[in-house]
């Protein structure tokens, strides 16, 4: 393949290796960067010292043409252009001292209405056939018609940001510039800021074309009936949307368009702690030839993985396209949700296993992404602790979180798609009391929502958070559809419920000011019951 002209970015790299096919990017990457063949065919990677995300050090340019559509703040850290061009200047020197530079050219978006071109630009092999598997993989023709890109990612991460520079707090910067259409990425080998980079570029640029990005799954019926599961990680998504009986568009990343809905993905990225082939056999068989595995433990002999060793970190990882997953639908496109599911892991064991929710309930629920952590990882720590984040992922949310769920409300009483609350967590009482909730309930519920029977069946309201709970679900008790009954002391249930709903309101108190009243009907709707209404 002949070498690819980088000279326009600064870049003159002796080796340059544009789109390259697995098998090529396999050798250079066991060749020249450190990786190894496993014994079922995938690809071996070692991230280096970062093994996750680096949030506190991704930086977005604050620039007057994008100033007003960010919300600024923890999650949106402002940088200037003259620190973003230094950073710049920076990965450009490092990709300049590389002997060989990969370059991947694909689309965010499998609606060609809607999709981004993107170029990746990177040092390491195993991040070039990362983006192969992520990204959506252009075919020959797009290729030599693929033009200039809409956004470039520089992965320099073996080389550190100089934390001296202004606005820098450590050696690791993610910085992005909406203007440019840039991102540099300085510090950090994890392979997953490039794939959230991306989701961060389709979350600024969608609402602009009042479409929503979502971070969430996405599955297809037999009758073309599609459905979103949103969920903060440890809730079921990726276990849920898997349906043997459903085929899978996408399994993180989505956009909801006046057409429907669309993966912005190529590919997955699962985590794989203790994966095997009895408790995720879809994850497990598309781990072979094409697939890549990151900072997983294996035998220098056989090259065996052992997928319960943590000693590198919990966060392990597979990536692979999205036609190895059985049953998944290629292009990765359908029709307007049917049902939208928030999966919550409400470890407290007072939410009821399944709740029908109202739009402006949904807008409620959505804004505030609960689900909780399980007490006993910290020492001290003796309760579950609750976890926010807005619109299920926060972390990559560019305008203020009300903007996407003005979006999905509007979309959601345009074309009557029915808002769910799925709690896989606790009932009968909290974690250490309590007991979890049987998948197979759980399957049983996702059955019922998808064959109409939970949207027919009768509902009692619940007392603390206004819940429309169904009284009946085929294959699930009906007991269990009442979380006070399940508790041996319904005043402690009480206690527990009126603690979570008064963090729910805590955590709301951040976007009353730009609530709409329906929203705010619901959030004022989260406060201790009279005696008696229980």
């Amino acid at each position: 393949m002949a070498s690819f002209d980088l000279s326009k970015y600064g870049i003159k790299a002796p080796h340059v290796v544009r789109n390259g096919g697995t098998s090529l990017i396999y050798e250079e990457a066991i060749q020249h960067d450190d990786c190894h063949l496993s014994s079922v065919g995938a690809l071996i990677a070692r991230s280096g010292a970062k093994t996750g995300r680096s949030p506190k050090d991704k930086r977005i340019v604050d620039d007057p043409a994008s100033h007003e559509h960010i919300w600024w703040g923890d999650i949106n850290i402002p940088l200037d252009d003259r620190t973003f061009l230094l950073n710049r200047q920076r990965a450009i020197d490092y990709l300049n001292l590389c002997s060989r530079v990969y370059v991947f050219d694909g689309f965010a978006g499998w609606d060609p209405e809607y999709r981004v071109k993107v170029r990746v630009i990177c040092g390491r092999a195993y991040h070039a056939l990362f983006m192969h598997n992520m990204l959506i993989r252009p075919t020959p023709a797009e290729l030599d018609h693929f033009g200039e890109p809409d956004y470039v990612i520089f992965n320099a991460g073996k080389f550190p940001a100089n934390k001296y520079t202004q606005d820098m707090t450590s050696s690791t910067s993610v910085d992005l510039s909406f203007e440019r259409g840039e991102i540099v990425i300085l510090g950090t080998q994890y392979a997953g800021e490039m794939k959230k980079g991306v989701f961060t570029v389709m979350n600024y640029l969608m609402p602009k074309r009042e479409v929503l990005p979502m971070h969430c799954a996405a599955n297809e019926g037999p009758d073309g009936d599609v459905s979103l599961f949103f969920g903060l990680s440890g809730t079921g998504k990726t276990t849920l949307s898997a349906d043997p009986g459903r085929a899978l568009i996408g399994d993180d990343e989505h956009c909801w368009t006046d057409n429907g809905v669309f993966n912005i993905e190529g590919g997955c990225y699962a985590k794989c702690i203790d994966l095997a082939p009895d408790k995720e056999p879809q994850i497990w068989h598309c781990i072979r030839y094409g697939a890549l595995l990151e900072n997983v433990p294996f035998d220098p002999v056989t090259r065996t993985v052992d997928y319960s060793d943590q000693s590198i970190t919990e966060n392990t990882r597979a990536s692979y396209p999205i036609e190895f997953m059985w049953r998944a639908k290629v292009p990765c496109v359908g029709g307007h949700p049917r049902n939208i599911v928030f999966l919550t892991c409400d470890a407290y064991g007072v939410l009821p296993p399944v709740s029908k929710l109202t739009p402006a309930q949904a807008m409620y629920h959505f804004l505030n992404g609960y689900t909780a952590k399980i007490a006993g990882t910290e020492a001290g720590v003796s309760e579950p602790q609750a976890t926010f984040s807005a619109c299920f992922g926060a972390a990559f949310m560019v305008w203020h979180p009300m903007r996407y769920a003005r979006l999905l409300a509007d979309k959601i009483n345009e074309h009557e798609s029915q808002a769910w609350l799925v709690n896989t967590g606790w009932s009968g009482g909290p974690y250490g009391i309590g007991h979890r909730i049987k998948l197979a309930y759980t399957r049983s519920i996702i059955d019922g929502i998808h064959d109409g029977v939970l949207a027919r069946a009768k509902t009692r309201e619940d007392a603390f958070f206004g819940l429309h709970v169904p009284r009946n679900c085929p294959g699930v008790p009906d007991e269990l559809l009442n979380p006070r009954e399940t508790w041996s002391d319904p005043a402690a249930y009480d206690r527990a419920a009126r603690r979570l709903a008064e963090q729910f309101c805590q955590h709301f108190g951040k976007y009353r000011d730009q609530a709409t009243e329906e929203v705010l009907e619901v959030a004022d709707r989260h406060v201790a019951p009279a005696a008696g209404h229980v």
